[in-house]
């Protein structure tokens, strides 16, 4: 129920994210068996929400009052207008506004920087984003965790989605952080001391490419679910990685060379943990950018396409593009907010 002093319109603004090490622990096929932990930064590119709160005249039709068709209207990449929630397609929008209880007449739209299925969390970036405006739509204020915690219920609970918990958590924290996964479902935060200006240097020795492929994270998802007991060797490596690149920023700007091993290491690992990771013209890309002088990096997201990031020293950046090219740069900097109310309007 809305307070009489909530806005009738929000717009949020919820960052993407990078993640450098981890993923695949913050699966509860791993965390249920022991401790899980994942280092990711968000990043300077959003996914926008906008929630209205429509006029009665909305719930009207010709043959009678309530319910009408229009009563709750959808946009992200197609256009939705139906009678009752229950029937909107969009299923994150759907459990969202079922879970939060909103009645309608309602409207939410969505649009985001980057094209869905990029690896950089998009999916639960719009779950986190649209959960923040319609509790400040109804007047509430919440924590970032308990933004995360109720984006992964609808995620993962919910929908049944076979995804982890650190795209929630990155979108709602913003900044950079060690999430750790435990058994109970409990997560904590560790915030890495990274400053704005630390952060523009960092991203500085970063390139993003776009492969050109959108993939769906789950048949990659579901595989390295099936596969976690047989890859808990390989997923503890990658986990033990988390501490080595804190360790790193702790010390304050991290060595390039120390970072690129790390995460040159890490995405060899994470290759084997299904067969949908990468493929022949992902390698190839890749090695080609190594051998450019790249000193490491990693497929962002589960894998299949999306976007490659690589640490690269300011004299091979110009090499770097050329060795990759035609695949389009994608640039980026460090984002120390997380999901935010942009504009509350009507008050």
């Amino acid at each position: 129920m809305a307070s009489p002093s909530a806005p009738r319109l929000i717009v949020t603004r919820t960052p993407l994210r990078v993640s450098f090490a981890g993923g695949g622990t913050d699966l509860s096929a791993f965390y249920a068996h022991e401790p899980g932990a994942v280092v990711s930064t968000a990043i300077s590119q959003y996914v926008y929400v906008t929630v209205k709160r429509h006029s009665d005249l909305y719930l009207e039709r010709p043959d009678g009052p309530g319910g009408g068709a229009g009563a709750v209207r959808i946009c992200y990449s197609k256009s939705e207008e139906v009678a009752t929630i229950d029937e909107i397609e969009n299923d994150i929008a759907r459990e969202c506004l079922q879970f939060l209880d909103v009645e309608p007449p309602i409207y939410v739209s969505t649009v985001g920087d980057v094209p869905a299925s990029t690896g950089l969390g998009g999916s639960s970036a719009f779950a986190v984003g649209l959960l923040n405006a319609l509790h400040a739509l109804r007047g509430e204020r919440v924590t970032p965790g308990q933004l995360a915690e109720e984006a992964c219920h609808v995620e993962i609970d919910r929908l049944g989605e076979p995804i982890g918990k650190q795209d929630q958590y990155a979108a709602a924290f913003g900044g950079m952080n060690v999430f750790c996964f435990f058994a109970d479902g409990g997560v904590t935060t560790q915030h890495v001391k990274l400053s704005a200006a630390g952060g523009a240097r960092l991203f500085d020795n970063i390139l993003m490419f776009w492969t050109g492929h959108q993939r769906a994270a789950s048949a990659v998802l579901t595989e390295q679910q099936r596969n976690t007991h047989s890859e808990l060797d390989r997923l503890r490596r990658m986990r033990d990685q988390v501490w080595d690149i804190k360790a790193l920023f702790d010390e304050g700007a991290p060595d390039l060379h120390s970072l690129g091993k790390i995460l040159d290491e890490g995405w060899r690992l994470k290759r084997g943990l299904a067969s949908g990771v990468s493929n022949d013209e992902i390698d190839a890309v890749y090695d080609r950018a190594l051998d450019a002088g790249a000193l490491g990096g990693k497929l962002c997201g589960a894998g299949g396409g999306g976007l490659l990031l690589f640490v690269v020293p300011p004299d091979r950046r110009d090499h770097v593009r050329a060795a990759v090219a035609p695949l389009a740069e994608l640039e980026v900097d460090y984002e120390v907010h997380g999901s935010q109310v942009v504009a509350p309007f009507g008050q």
